[in-house]
């Protein structure tokens, strides 16, 4: 609550959902990746971010099961921390509705920044999800649209829904 009212003080009302002109070619490619409703939500979440001096591209969408099986083993069975509770099938970036951002500055990645919160809260007054909300792995990079049909579904039942449909 605080980062949003931070954001309505300096920006005010959400922006119009945009062209994506400050898009960079990374983020065009992988926001190309998404479902079409998730992808000018993407590019307005770089844009109201840019309009308060925040540099951010989009570092990472759909993923394969394999893809997120490899990153679920990441802190167990592979050396590493622990990046996700989630296995293949189990998370929003199989579905083409997740995405997950980068802050730079000066053209240098920021594992670690305050402005994470600053996009978080610019995100969920475009309507996305947050991964930076969540109680047990936060996951401040992270982005999700839900579907409009799953807006009264848990998340866990949104989830069988997705993979029901992909299969």
């Amino acid at each position: 609550q605080t980062w949003t009212a931070i954001h309505r003080a300096i920006v005010g009302e959400a922006p119009a959902v945009s062209s994506g002109t400050l898009a960079d070619e990374r983020s065009e490619r992988n926001i190309a990746t998404l479902l079409p409703q998730v992808q000018p939500l993407a590019r307005a979440l770089i844009e109201s971010a840019a309009a308060i001096g925040i540099a951010i591209k989009v570092i990472s969408g759909p993923r394969t099961y394999p893809e997120q099986n490899s990153l679920y083993e990441q802190g167990r069975s592979k050396p590493s921390r622990i990046v996700t509770n989630a296995r293949g099938g189990y998370s929003n970036h199989n579905f083409g509705i997740a995405f997950d951002i980068g802050v730079f500055e000066g053209g240098r990645y920021l594992g670690e920044s305050p402005a994470y919160k600053a996009v978080g809260a610019i995100g969920m007054k475009l309507g996305l999800e947050w991964g930076g909300n969540w109680k047990s792995i936060q996951d401040e990079p992270h982005f999700q649209l839900r579907p409009a049909w799953a807006r009264n579904l848990s998340e866990r039942e949104m989830l069988a829904e997705l993979r029901a449909r992909r299969e």
